[in-house]
């Protein structure tokens, strides 16, 4: 049975977006939606408490599923970068919600791929998508985060990865000394230490090395700090904030290319996150394509791989209800042939 009233719900490490949704077709409806500050919060249970009483008089959901920045087992999941579990059981058996899924952050994200108008995308490369092929989603923001849409039954169906923590692969003599840097700092450098926001702000640190930034100085505030990067160099405010965006872009194009591969993602890579929107005058100038592109022997395949950033501002929050709604639902009895 379909359910009517879906809680959804996109739990990060800096904030926390909550929603009601009404479940009709084709995509799932807000009814209310809030955001909180996840470290107000000692756990995923306090915060829909609080959501819930703040929507007070709305029907009761039938239906739940969150999407949390952190891998996810058995319905339950430890936040990467927040001191508390996320636990489907006591949701279910607090709030009395028949059905509850919890996801990674991404794999809910991929759930709405599908349901994205073109007013919703940027496309960044044409390609030509394949109708019955994989698709793959990165979303680089306060982490970064990757999942691969694999086709299942004629449907995109999401994937968990945490391959934002994979190690980051250094192309071209100057990322060469960049991750010696890098190590030589911490021990180990991954993926997620370059292509993330606070990646940026590591390139920012790295390409000013020795010399004083011509641009508006860092915020105090860690979180302000990517932005202000980004509106240094698209200002030509500064010269190595120029650069800090330029490797950004580069790192994140071959890092869309490599999950590109292994997803062969021929129906489309989309690139999600907070970052990326703001980024498109930079995105759009060759950098990142060429870095997409540059796997010999596989350019050819690349070439007609389509590239879109999601513009939709919560499209974890709307994954995650889609996903409410799918999950829900029976699965469809499997005919298995007997042997010949």
């Amino acid at each position: 049975m379909t359910p009517r009233t879906i809680l959804a719900g996109d739990v990060g490490g800096t904030k926390t977006w909550l929603g009601l949704f009404d479940a009709g077709a084709p995509r799932p409806e807000p009814i209310s939606t809030a955001r909180y500050a996840t470290l107000d919060f000692d756990g995923l249970a306090g915060v829909v408490a609080r959501f819930l009483d703040d929507a007070g008089g709305r029907e009761a959901p039938e239906a739940a599923c969150f999407g949390v920045a952190g891998p996810v087992r058995d319905g339950v999941s430890q936040l990467t970068n927040v001191p508390w579990t996320a636990d489907a059981r006591e949701i279910r058996e607090r709030f009395g919600v028949t059905s509850v899924h919890l996801l990674n952050d991404l794999e809910a994200m991929g759930w709405a791929v599908p349901r994205l108008a073109a007013r919703e995308l940027a496309v960044v490369h044409a390609g030509v998508p394949a109708a019955g092929g994989n698709a793959a989603l990165i979303a680089p923001g306060t982490g970064l985060g990757e999942a691969g849409l694999h086709r299942v039954g004629g449907r995109l169906v999401p994937m968990p990865s945490e391959g934002g923590h994979a190690d980051f692969a250094a192309r071209t003599p100057r990322e060469l000394e960049l991750a010696a840097a890098f190590a030589a700092e911490r021990g180990r450098v991954s993926l997620e230490d370059v292509v993330s926001g606070p990646g940026l702000v590591n390139l920012h640190a790295f390409t000013h090395r020795g010399a004083a930034c011509t641009g508006d100085p860092l915020p105090d505030r860690p979180g302000d700090r990517p932005a202000a990067v980004t509106a240094g160099a698209l200002a030509g405010a500064c010269t190595a904030c120029e650069e800090a965006l330029s490797l950004f872009v580069y790192a994140l194009g071959a890092a869309a290319g490599n999950l590109a591969l292994r997803t062969v993602a021929t129906a489309g890579v989309y690139i999600g996150g907070g970052i990326v929107p703001n980024l498109l005058p930079a995105v759009r100038t060759g950098g990142f394509i060429d870095a997409f592109l540059d796997k010999h022997p596989m350019r050819g395949l690349l070439e007609r791989v389509p590239v879109r950033v999601i513009l939709e501002a919560h499209p974890a929050l709307l994954g995650a209800a889609v996903a409410a709604r799918e999950l829900s639902q029976p699965m469809p009895e499997r005919r298995v042939a007997p042997p010949a």
